[in-house]
């Protein structure tokens, strides 16, 4: 899948930063457990372009797929999939199982011996991450079926639970995982500063100039309506003390085109609200609307009548795991104001 045909900005940014080796080679060094990155000769690592994401599936998920040697020089290799996820989902172990099953299906279909897969799950969403990072734990299964039911961990990377001075690797890699721990926080603005600091060393730079154009469109087609243009613009000429004009135009040049991006995303999700209406008919609607009515139902006996706002955005959802988390919130949530904060950060 190219990134011309990702809409979501999140996935966009995710894949731009995340397809530079330098990237994915200081990440597997820093933070995979210190055993794993033992085993792996890192200065092997390649990107492989197959996607194993469903069609129907493109428009909530992404995946990347790396290849690894041993250090020991076998011939087997590990792959590391990436995938990552801008909000908490109770059932993140499945469709990365399925990711696994398809990359083991294909290889088996090229005539290849099946090899060790290390699933990587990258969150940097808001909300809690509560749920543990194995397949089992989605079920309740009695002790004597376990042995047949599938089992399996993926490694949870919660940027949530990193303090800004314990995000380590080079500047790519720190200014990735700045922009993502931070696009959907109030805090965004005042950590600009230290982002476009980490820019400035950059420029100038093999790829340099094309990832500060990917970091300032992501800006402002996903903080857009967060994160005035102008004070990007103001920090960038404070903090770019070489380049003078020409950084001036080029920065003016990428911010536009992020806008166009952001106006592009919401028209994407206009037509990609219509299709799936004309494909709710049937099974699918009646999942959808059973899984908001039971929001509603308890949000109703648990809080009153609902803000006009809170129902709206209820009705625009049309993704029955999301409804799921936010079935749960409304069980849990102290007030409708915390329950309409969860909304807001899955909507």
């Amino acid at each position: 899948m190219g990134l011309d045909t990702v809409s979501n900005p999140h996935d966009k940014f995710f894949k731009e930063a995340f397809s530079q080796q330098e990237v994915v080679q200081d990440f597997l060094r820093y933070y995979l457990p210190a055993d794993v990155v033992a085993l792996l000769d890192l200065t092997s690592l390649m990107l492989l372009k197959d996607s194993f994401v469903d069609e129907e599936l493109r428009e909530h998920f992404s995946d990347l797929l790396y290849q690894v040697t041993l250090q020991n020089g076998d011939e087997a290799h590990i792959y590391v999939l990436f995938e990552h996820k801008s909000y908490p989902e109770p059932y993140t172990a499945m469709p990365v199982l399925r990711y696994m099953v398809k990359i083991w299906d294909y290889i088996c279909r090229q005539g290849g011996s099946l090899t060790t897969i290390f699933p990587v799950v990258l969150y940097h969403g808001t909300a809690k991450w509560v749920r543990p990072p194995n397949f089992q734990a989605m079920m309740e299964v009695p002790e004597p079926l376990k042995p047949y039911v599938p089992e399996f961990r993926y490694w949870l990377c919660d940027l949530s639970q990193y303090a800004d001075n314990d995000l380590q690797g080079a500047a790519l890699l720190q200014v990735g995982l700045l922009m993502l721990k931070y696009i959907f926080r109030d805090e965004l603005t005042e950590r600009l500063p230290e982002i476009a600091a980490l820019l400035r060393t950059l420029y100038m730079k093999q790829p340099g100039l094309g990832y500060i154009e990917a970091v300032l469109r992501y800006l402002v087609s996903a903080a857009g309506g967060r994160l005035d243009p102008e004070v990007i613009q103001a920090t960038l000429a404070e903090t770019f003390e070489v380049g003078g004009d020409m950084m001036g135009t080029l920065a003016q040049q990428w911010l536009e085109r992020g806008k166009q991006e952001g106006l592009q995303q919401g028209l994407q999700q206009g037509l990609q609200q219509g299709k799936q209406e004309g494909k709710q008919e049937g099974l699918h609607y009646g999942f959808v609307t059973k899984a908001r009515d039971d929001v509603l139902a308890v949000l109703g006996l648990r809080f009153g009548a609902l803000p006009v706002e809170i129902m709206q955005a209820l009705n625009r959802l049309d993704d029955v795991e999301r409804l799921t988390v936010l079935l749960k919130q409304a069980v849990l949530a102290d007030s409708v104001q915390e329950f309409a904060a969860h909304l807001n950060e899955v909507v």
